[in-house]
């Protein structure tokens, strides 16, 4: 080899060496798994085989249930909470009393011709005060029918006042399928869909007036006494309302709402059941159906951390995991599907625990967004791989 030659080669070697052993090095990407979402798998609610039901977990999508018909049927004392709602939409208690409401002798009169009708009422006598408050809560905790009349005409000054009042309320509410004619639901005219009451239900849970009248066990009213809820289910299964209702032509029926933790969520689950022969098994019934609600929500897995989701293979032999960064899990009602789209950063030399990318998971319209990491340290190729492999490095 001539002189030159082997100057040539001296300042070739010379300039590849640093280039070789400086050069940055493009990142590599990575190699992300296939998803598997988790089993699918929530037991069927238990409905009767009797009447009309429905029940929803108040917030979640798609959990309204119905069984039976959605024919208007009659709803019996039920009708109690539409008159409480319509009323206080016209004389607000706003979380005080109210004013006083003094019995003459045409209110006494109520309680024999409600009795001849085989209607429940609550003494009432002429004389007798009491405030908007203690009214309310003997019309819907005792479930006086003397009491519910008395208070609809003094809200409104008539009884056709108030069925006016009460046509007007529904209409604003969305409750087209519901019919009141009078306050008391004596009337197998006032009529319902199991669908109609559940809105009724959101409606008077949403009323902290209502909501802690029917929620009240038992209380104590002046020139009354004592009086108990005439929901016997109040307090058991997470019970805290609503309402009621008994009549030849309904059957036994009962509005009512649940209070549940679940997977650490508070749960709120409105129901009604309407046409039950009797008030025994119709609780039986609400019961096993609040239990299958129960069940029916599950708390799903989306990751652990650690788990891995896309792999890196640097060229010079070291390789590393992107993988979850910290657990994550989501209450679901029913059958949801889990699905999940993984993005990743290219990676060269990194230490573990850098940030790589996400998994964003998917359920019912809800994304939840969990950091990747690396699980191991990639480290910097030597010496002898930048200065072996050319095309790699320039």
């Amino acid at each position: 080899m001539g002189v030159i030659a082997l100057l040539a080669l001296v300042v070739a070697v010379g300039g590849y060496v640093p280039l070789a052993l400086l050069s940055p090095l493009a990142p590599a990407a990575a190699d992300v798994a296939a998803y598997t979402a988790p089993a699918e798998a929530s037991p069927d609610l238990t409905f009767p085989a009797y009447g009309a039901t429905a029940v929803e977990a108040i917030g979640w999508d798609d959990s309204l249930t119905t069984s039976g018909d959605e024919r208007p049927r009659p709803i019996a004392s039920i009708s109690k909470v539409v008159t409480a709602l319509v009323v206080l939409d016209e004389k607000p208690l706003d979380g005080g009393d109210g004013p006083t409401l003094t019995f003459g002798p045409a209110e006494a009169a109520l309680v024999d011709a409600y009795r001849a009708q085989n209607g429940k009422v609550a003494p009432m006598a002429a004389g007798q005060a009491l405030t908007e408050r203690q009214v309310l809560e003997v019309m819907l905790i005792e479930s006086a029918n003397n009491y519910a009349e008395v208070l609809a005409r003094w809200a409104f000054g008539s009884d056709q006042a108030f069925v006016d009042a009460a046509a007007s309320w529904l209409a604003d509410h969305g409750l087209t399928s519901t019919t009141l004619v009078e306050p008391t639901g004596l009337s197998p005219q006032n009529t319902s869909t199991s669908t109609d009451l559940i809105e009724l239900g959101r409606l008077a849970l949403a009323d902290p007036d209502v909501a802690r009248t029917v929620g009240t066990t038992t209380t104590t009213v002046p020139g009354i006494g004592e009086i108990s809820n005439s929901n016997e289910l109040l307090g058991l299964d997470g019970v805290v309302g609503i309402k009621t209702g008994t009549l030849d032509e309904a059957g036994a029926c009962l509005l009512f709402a649940a209070d549940y933790t679940i997977g650490g969520q508070q749960v709120t689950v409105v129901g009604a059941m309407l046409g039950g022969v009797d008030h025994d098994q119709l609780d039986r019934d609400v019961q096993a159906l609040l239990a299958s609600v129960a069940d029916r929500f599950r708390t799903v897995t989306l990751t652990t951390r650690g788990d891995a989701f896309a792999d890196y293979d640097l060229p010079w032999g070291d390789a590393a995991r992107a993988v979850a960064a910290e657990d994550a899990s989501v209450l679901v009602w029913g059958d949801e599907t889990v699905k999940a789209s993984v993005e990743t950063d290219d990676v060269g030399a990194a230490p573990a625990g850098t940030r790589v990318g996400d998994v964003t998971f998917t359920v019912d319209g809800e994304r939840h967004v969990v950091p990747l990491e690396l699980d191991s340290t990639i480290g910097e190729p030597g010496a002898w791989w930048r200065l072996t492999h050319p095309d790699e490095v320039l």
